[in-house]
C-alpha cells in the first residue's frame, strides 16, 4: 500500500532517500525501484526492521530494483543519527500522529533534508480519523497509537515554518476509510474479527495484490472524498534561493 506518489517527484538517478518510520518497508521497497538510489529505512521497532529486511532481500533475489543500494537503521525520529542536509528525499508516512513531541520530529526531518530536496509527509485525514475516534474508545487509547488528529492546513503551516515550501497535496486510500470505520464499530482488537471485517479485509488484500483497473478507478474517484490519508509535498529552498 504505497501512499507517496514517486512519479511526481522526478528524482534524478543516484538520489539519496530516507524513509523515517519505515515499518515493514513498503516505501523503502518502492523507492528501491528507482534508478541507482541509496535508500535508507529507519524505525525504532526491531521486529518491523526484520520484516523490511526480508522484503528488500526478496527484491534483491528477484532483481526487482533499480540497481541501487538499501540500508536499515534503528532510529528515533526525534534524534536522527544522520548528518545535516544529507538526503534528496525524506519520507515520513503515517508517523507524526504517533509522536507526542511532534515539533522535534518535524525539525529533524527538515534538518536532514538537502537544500533543493523534497519532503513528503502523510498523516490520517482529519474527518475520517475523527469518525474512528468517535466509534471506538479503544482505537483512540491504544498504546502506541494515534495521539492526535491533524488539521491538514495547520500541519502544513507548521512544517512550512521550519523552512520548506509546500507544493502539492493529495489524498490516498479511499477504499480503506470504510474498513476502519467498520473495524472500530465492531471492535478494534477482537481475537476473531466479525465476518464483515474479515470480508472487507480479504477484499483489500485482493485489491492490493491484483490491482484491478476497476478498483483503481474507483479509489481515484473516492480519494478526494473518502481518502484516509492526506499527503503533503514540500521542497527545501536551494542554496541562494
Amino acid at each position: 500500500m504505497i501512499t507517496v506518489d514517486f512519479q511526481c517527484l522526478h528524482l534524478p538517478a543516484g538520489s539519496r532517500i530516507l524513509d523515517i518510520g519505515c515499518g515493514s518497508g513498503r516505501h523503502v521497497a518502492a523507492a528501491y525501484d528507482l534508478e541507482r538510489v541509496e535508500v535508507i529505512g529507519a524505525d525504532p521497532c526491531f521486529s518491523d526492521l526484520k520484516k523490511a529486511q526480508a522484503r528488500l532481500q526478496f527484491h534483491d533475489y528477484l532483481g526487482a530494483h533499480g540497481r541501487g543500494r538499501w540500508r536499515l537503521h534503528a532510529a528515533d525520529i526525534k534524534h536522527l543519527p544522520f548528518a545535516d542536509a544529507g538526503f534528496d528525499l525524506v519520507i515520513c508516512s503515517e508517523v507524526l500522529e504517533h509522536i507526542p513531541n511532534d515539533l522535534s520530529a518535524m525539525q529533524e526531518i527538515v534538518r536532514v533534508l538537502k537544500p533543493g530536496g523534497q519532503l513528503v509527509v502523510s498523516v490520517p485525514r482529519c474527518w475520517p480519523e475523527t469518525i474512528c475516534w468517535m466509534l471506538s474508545r479503544q482505537y483512540r487509547h491504544d498504546p502506541g497509537g494515534h495521539v492526535r488528529i491533524y488539521n491538514a492546513r495547520q500541519l502544513l503551516n507548521r512544517i512550512e515554518s521550519l523552512g520548506v515550501t509546500h507544493w502539492r497535496t493529495h489524498f490516498a486510500h479511499g477504499l480503506h476509510s470504510p474498513y476502519w470505520w467498520l473495524k472500530c464499530f465492531l471492535g478494534v482488537h477482537r481475537k476473531e474479527p466479525l465476518w464483515p471485517v474479515r470480508i472487507y479485509h480479504q477484499f483489500l488484500v485482493w485489491d492490493l495484490m491484483e490491482q484491478p483497473r476497476i478498483t483503481r478507478i474507483i479509489e481515484q474517484l473516492l480519494n478526494p472524498i473518502l481518502g484516509k490519508s492526506v499527503v503533503l509535498y514540500f521542497r527545501k529552498p536551494g542554496i541562494g534561493e
